[in-house]
């Protein structure tokens, strides 16, 4: 088996770090998902509850959860962050506009190529098939130490996204956005935008599935993590060495903190839509482990070893190889029950990464 070839599971120097060892697997390519499922709630679901292993889709997702539990969903809205450029000379660019990230102002974005660009280069925005996109343009003003470009957007940013925007497919997608990307890499429930990458978890859920499980007890809550351009960098050992994270900013509001300290105060059990909404609520936690209201910044990595405040249970996807994802997994389901789970949903065939099948990891009875 040949593993797919995603930049977060790139076997440099870096990636081969023992201590990442334990959170390796092999990917046939063709398990990687190019494309959604044709229904939202048609994607697979694994459960894992206890030492056993239940197979169905996330359509019966309900016979899981229980009257009284809170499903807590991250609904930040994702940017049509990629760009595509051309300088005066002809040569193309791709830029990957920044969403909402603490302690940057401006208008940042990344790019591609970026060796031979120089601040006060004005570049053209084009169409991915290289027609000029009229009215707008940026400016490159100067370069930051993390090698992203502060911008001038002509007439303005939303302008500018709103034009010449698409929608930031994950690159290892292989493939062009297509007009149904713009509605499918969204949740239904999104709302705020500030994210460059999807909170993948959530793309399952749909507003019958939500009604369906409020009828039955069910509690639901909203909060906001907006995910950064750092979500596809590799892990390096220095971020292992420091235990931190690139950081990425949330919000809680009153009403899902009451929300959900109310459900975990009367015995339900709070269930995470994915790692984004799990790194959120940890982050919110006070000492005694009820969720604050408010909105901060969090470098927090989860990985085995920590303990969790909060959340008690995963909704969450299959994730890359040796990623701070997989390891946040390991670090509520154990990492040996992990391990035999990936391998069984590779021998099932399950669909793997952002358009990919979904696993719900319940606590121990």
């Amino acid at each position: 088996m040949s593993p797919a070839p995603p930049p977060a599971a790139a076997r440099d120097d870096e990636a081969a770090d023992p201590r990442l060892a334990p959170f390796d697997y092999e990917l046939p390519d063709e398990l990687v998902a190019r494309h959604p499922a044709a229904r939202r709630t048609d994607a697979r679901l694994m459960v894992l509850d206890g030492d056993q292993r239940h197979h169905g889709t996330v359509a019966a997702l309900g016979g899981w959860l229980r009257p009284g539990d809170v499903l807590v969903m991250n609904d930040t809205r994702v940017l049509p962050a990629r760009v595509h450029a051309q300088r005066a000379s002809g040569g193309r660019v791709e830029l990957l506009f920044l969403g909402v990230e603490p302690g940057r102002d401006g208008t940042w974005a990344m790019a591609r190529p970026a060796r031979r660009l120089k601040p006060g280069e004005s570049l053209r925005l084009t169409h991915r098939d290289g027609t000029v996109v009229p009215g707008v343009s940026v400016t490159l003003r100067h370069r930051g130490d993390d090698g992203a470009w502060a911008l001038d957007c002509l007439p303005d940013r939303a302008t500018v996204l709103a034009a010449a925007g698409e929608v930031p497919l994950p690159p290892y997608l292989g493939r062009p956005p297509v007009p149904a990307d713009t509605e499918r890499y969204q949740t239904v429930f999104a709302g705020p935008a500030g994210a460059v990458a999807a909170p993948t978890a959530g793309l399952h859920l749909t507003h019958e599935l939500l009604a369906a499980l409020e009828a039955q007890g069910v509690a639901t809550a909203r909060v906001t993590l907006h995910v950064g351009a750092g979500t596809f960098r590799n892990l390096r050992p220095e971020d292992l060495d420091r235990g931190r994270l690139h950081a990425e900013q949330w919000t809680v509001s009153a009403e899902a903190a009451a929300r959900i300290n109310a459900a975990k105060a009367a015995g339900g059990r709070v269930v995470a839509v994915g790692t984004t909404s799990t790194r959120t609520l940890e982050s919110a936690a006070d000492p005694e482990g009820r969720v604050r209201a408010g909105t901060g910044s969090t470098e927090l990595f989860i990985r085995p070893g920590y303990r969790f405040a909060v959340v008690d249970a995963l909704l969450t996807n299959f994730h890359l190889p040796r990623s701070s994802l997989l390891m946040l997994v390991g670090a509520l389901a154990g990492v040996a029950r992990v391990q035999a789970a990936y391998a069984e949903a590779v021998a099932r065939r399950y669909r793997f990464f952002s358009y990919g099948d979904a696993m719900l990891v319940l606590p121990p009875r």
